[in-house]
């Protein structure tokens, strides 16, 4: 009888992959080239995507200057320099459409949606010219810089932060809601007490917003109260939100300490499930079992 042979698991890098289908050499190459860093073409990439990145938005913020939309030719230029970027990036975003093993994937992840912004709103203009200030939107693309300094093990530590904040989340409700009810009673206690005397205090709602600001220590000074009753109540919630703003770190930062941060790791990234950041000898990945592209 025939060996029955292992199932891919998601944490198991040296899992057996499923069947793949083949690919034409020149598609994986690509996808080498724009996803991944560790190569001198893929280097240049990013590093030619981030330049155009930088120029884009001072473009965009130059056409908001009055002098550069009134002088002659600043205007043309500054269009002409938009409309080839915004070219450019288009080719960019069908390229990885192209390259990446299952597009729809990539085109709903959050880089896929930033560079679907990063080209669409210019083409908006011609039917809407509000929509232009949108493709200011590519400033967040430049968290690809990541990848160009290797600083893998940064974005790697970012993920660890997002899956404490996720372990934590039953304490960070539970948080939140002593939050709500204290500012709900304190509010109702200072529109009780201020409202006839002190007009600022004209509803709970507003005196809630009250609560809100101070428990905070933002203190914006638009609304203070004048009763002795209600200046205790104020210092007393003050004191509360010193107390209150250090819980939530604490109920992170014990996540982390349980957390073991990953090293080495270098910027090769999943073909199937986009997930960025593997160990240098790693084969499959380790998030979805999937063999990677060899180097």
């Amino acid at each position: 009888m025939a060996k029955e042979q292992p199932k891919a698991h998601p944490g198991n890098s040296t899992a057996q992959p499923r069947e793949e289908k083949r690919r034409a050499a020149w598609r994986d190459e690509l996808y080498r080239i724009i996803f991944e860093a560790d190569t001198r073409s893929g280097q240049l990439f990013d590093i030619v995507l981030l330049v155009a990145i930088l120029v884009s938005i001072a473009v965009v913020s130059m056409e908001t200057v009055a002098y550069f939309k009134e002088t002659p030719p600043w205007p043309d230029v500054l269009a002409g320099v938009e409309w080839t970027l915004t070219l450019l990036f288009t080719a960019e975003y069908v390229a990885r459409l192209i390259c990446v093993r299952r597009p729809w994937r990539y085109a709903l992840s959050f880089f896929g949606i930033i560079d679907l912004l990063a080209w669409m709103p210019l083409y908006l203009t011609l039917f809407s010219v509000e929509s232009k200030s949108l493709v200011i939107v590519r400033s967040i693309r430049l968290l690809r810089v990541f990848r160009v300094l290797k600083m893998m093990r940064m974005l790697r530590e970012a993920h660890s932060l997002k899956r404490a904040i996720w372990r934590s989340r039953d304490k960070i409700f539970v948080f939140v809601a002593v939050v709500m009810v204290a500012v709900t009673i304190s509010g109702t206690l200072m529109y009780q007490i201020e409202h006839e005397s002190n007009p600022v205090f004209s509803s709970i709602p507003q005196s809630m917003y009250w609560a809100i600001v101070t428990m905070t220590t933002v203190g914006y000074g638009d609304i203070v109260p004048t009763t002795v009753v209600g200046k205790v109540i104020s210092a007393t919630l003050i004191l509360l939100g010193y107390s209150l703003i250090i819980v939530p770190t604490g109920f992170v930062s014990a996540e982390i300490q349980s957390q073991r941060s990953a090293s080495r790791l270098i910027s090769r990234t999943c073909a199937h499930c986009l997930r960025e950041g593997h160990l240098p000898d790693a084969s499959y990945c380790d998030n979805c079992g999937e063999r990677l592209l060899e180097k």
